[in-house]
């Protein structure tokens, strides 16, 4: 019985994402300190929610205290800027904080003007990009992405769910 559990709890274990696996620590204190030579507002003052759909993902960043108008400026101009540099191909900032080998990297490099649209949105506390594509290949490289981001931010970052004030989401 022991080994039938124990094989049980292994298989259960594997098929878990990527971002429930503990992060190393010092690659999270490393993926925080080249942030912060890319993202202009505080990664501890805010959130990143990573909330994966059918067809892409919503990408939220969100100030925790919403009343910081601050955060909140800086964060959607920081997720306009990103935007416009996806848009162009251009994956530079992601490369520079996670690593040029980031999990779906190189498939959303690699794709093809206008493949994938990114919508920006403004959040009463913050902003998001909402990505989507009709490429089951991108969908899993946005996957993939989304899930090393949430491993390599830790507790800056959630998935699945929607922040409280952005409703009720997946």
């Amino acid at each position: 019985m022991n080994k039938l559990f124990s094989l049980m709890l292994l298989a259960a274990s594997a098929s878990l994402p990527i971002a429930a696996q503990a992060a190393d620590p010092q690659r999270m204190a490393d993926v925080a300190r080249r942030g912060a030579d890319v993202m202009p507002f505080d990664l501890k003052a805010t959130t990143h929610v990573f909330t994966t759909t059918p067809d892409g993902g919503v990408q939220s960043v969100v100030a925790k205290d919403p009343q910081d108008a601050g955060e909140v400026r800086l964060i959607r101009s920081h997720l306009k800027d990103i935007r416009a540099q996806f848009l162009a191909g251009d994956f530079a900032a992601p490369s520079h904080i996670h690593g040029p080998e980031m999990p779906g990297l190189r498939e959303l490099k690699g794709a093809a003007p206008g493949q994938i649209a990114i919508a920006y949105a403004d959040l009463p506390d913050g902003a998001q990009l909402t990505y989507s594509t009709k490429s089951p290949a991108l969908i899993a490289a946005l996957h993939a992405w989304f899930d090393a981001q949430l491993t390599d931010h830790g507790a800056d970052a959630v998935a699945g769910h929607r922040h409280p004030s952005h409703g009720s989401g997946r």
